[in-house]
């Protein structure tokens, strides 16, 4: 009857979760209304106020789920089920964030402890389990606020806490409790870092050198996850194109390029092994005469095994450098206990061969210009990215294959995500898919081209080539270890002090118990 009665209790406040944690969803492309985050944060941390470490975990998972669903609906491509366990998992992440926060909630230094245990969270989420999920962290939000551009100065896991700050500063003017002293600060905080954030520059200007780059989107025969059934006829399109833009170069409507970028998968058939993919690929780059980054899927290194690489191919020597991807996705391009879980799950077939990560970052010197290559979902991880930076890419390229999610908004959040890496790093980035989102993003994020989906596209740009570290690749993972440590430190104060308001000095008389009515949940 009591556990009855506390769910009870609890249950107005679990629906505002799950409210605000659908609110925050929607403040993510294709839906684009990242002030809800402004709103949802505020909103948790009401529901997370009072209550027990138990109602905390149910209220913060109730929170996450809910995220995750309207934020990742594209995994239903895979399946229903998929999504559903995706959504669950991930939620737990913030039942552990709510049931902290209740704790931190009653410390004095609260107002810092949240956002620190908010990026916690999100290096949880981005780390673990298999390598992690980095997609909702808030940050990704925010490409075209000005609070954007302090990716530049603190990077992503910065970014998020700063976001969140302002969450907790939009709480702490609205609940009741908080004196009129506090809320005044938490007004001129909050204003402060909006309007401090727009007076932040971000230049577009390289080191005085542009390249000249041509990112071919053949597009692909079909979309979901058969596609690339037609592998052929994949790689045939972007022969095509490539050849098209060649006689467009030849009459003079379009700029000769210095290399031309095909997307990840634009062949799915080892060249190195396949004559007829081989002879596709040495045509086109006999026909633009420049190198080609050609997405491919490679055999080996083992037996039942194969990796996703982007293989540089000279007109002149052939295939030459190759970067391997240092991040598959589990179980889109590998399988876990792939033994284990293959006779109970026939879907999973449906994978194939085991995709193996590579071992170093994408750094390829190009002609005199060091390009640094992302493949898909790794750019979302931010050692991936501030590897190639660091090991001196002047210029960023991503190759990408969204077919199996077009149409579901996950192309547009990963190219908020790129536009959100250009900001970080100061580089333009160059994004080639096989059948969309493509295009040209500046240093400062910045759309300078975007292609449509399932479309064909060639577009050429002169971009500026740049060196030298923002602040944000220069500090590197540091923001987030310490903010999630000072996340950590935090908790263990606040239960500490809980520990001392428990166990009261010999001799000081008993507290009353409180009335039935205030006891938390």
């Amino acid at each position: 009857m009591e556990r009855l009665q506390a769910l009870r209790r609890i249950l107005p406040r679990l629906i505002v979760a799950v409210a605000a944690g659908a609110g925050l969803g929607l403040a993510f492309e294709p839906h684009d209304h990242p002030w809800l985050a402004f709103l949802a944060i505020p909103l948790l941390l009401a529901t997370l106020n009072g209550v027990s470490v138990k109602a905390g975990i149910l209220i913060g998972a109730g929170f996450g789920i809910a995220y995750y669903a309207v934020l990742v609906p594209w995994i239903t491509v895979i399946g229903g089920d998929a999504a559903i366990a995706l959504a669950i998992l991930e939620g737990l992440f913030y039942g552990v964030f709510g049931a902290l926060a209740t704790v931190v909630l009653k410390h004095r230094l609260w107002m810092l402890w949240i956002p620190c245990l908010w990026v916690a969270t999100e290096y949880a989420t981005g780390s673990v389990p298999f390598g992690g999920f980095p997609w909702a962290r808030l940050a990704w939000a925010f490409a075209d606020s000005p609070l954007g551009k302090l990716a530049s100065l603190v990077g992503i896991p910065g970014l998020s806490f700063v976001i969140a700050l302002l969450g907790v500063l939009a709480y702490a003017v609205l609940r009741r409790r908080s004196a009129l002293s506090l809320r005044v600060v938490a007004v001129a905080a909050g204003i402060a870092i909006i309007g401090g954030s727009s007076f932040i520059s971000l230049s577009t200007e390289g080191n005085g050198k542009t390249v000249t780059a041509a990112m071919v989107q053949g597009n692909v025969p079909g979309k979901g996850l058969e596609f690339l059934g037609r592998a052929r006829t994949v790689t045939t399109n972007h022969l095509n194109a490539t050849l098209d833009l060649q006689k467009m170069v030849q009459a003079g409507t379009e700029q000769k390029p210095d290399l031309v970028i095909w997307p990840e998968n634009s062949t799915d058939i080892d060249p190195f092994k396949d004559a007829e993919t081989r002879q596709d690929i040495e045509e086109a780059v006999k026909a633009v005469n420049v190198p080609i980054l050609v997405g491919a899927v490679l055999d080996g290194p083992g037996p039942d095994e194969r990796q996703t690489a982007g293989v540089v191919w000279d007109p002149v020597t052939g295939p030459g450098q190759t970067y391997a991807k240092r991040h598959p996705v589990p179980f889109g391009e590998y399988i876990p206990f792939r033994d284990q879980l293959l006779p109970y799950i026939k879907r999973l077939e449906m994978i194939g061969r085991q995709t193996v990560a590579g071992k170093v970052p994408g750094v390829m010197p190009i002609n005199g210009v060091t390009y640094g290559d992302l493949i898909c979902f790794e750019l979302a991880y931010d050692n991936v990215v501030t590897d190639v930076v660091k090991g001196g890419a002047q210029v960023l390229i991503v190759q990408t294959n969204n077919a199996t999610y077009g149409g579901t908004g996950q192309p547009e959040q990963q190219f908020a995500i790129t536009r959100m890496r250009a900001i970080e790093t100061g580089r333009t980035v160059l994004i080639a898919s096989t059948s969309g989102i493509s295009g040209v993003i500046q240093p400062d994020g910045t759309v300078e081209h975007k292609s449509g989906e399932f479309v064909r596209d060639v577009y050429v740009a002169s971009v500026p080539v740049r060196d030298g570290n923002t602040l944000a690749t220069t500090l590197g993972g540091w923001p987030q270890w310490i903010l999630s440590g000072l996340g950590i430190i935090g908790v263990a104060l606040a239960l500490l002090a809980r520990r001392n308001r428990k166990d009261p000095d010999p001799g000081t008389p008993p507290a009353q118990a409180p009335s039935r009515e205030t006891v938390p949940v």
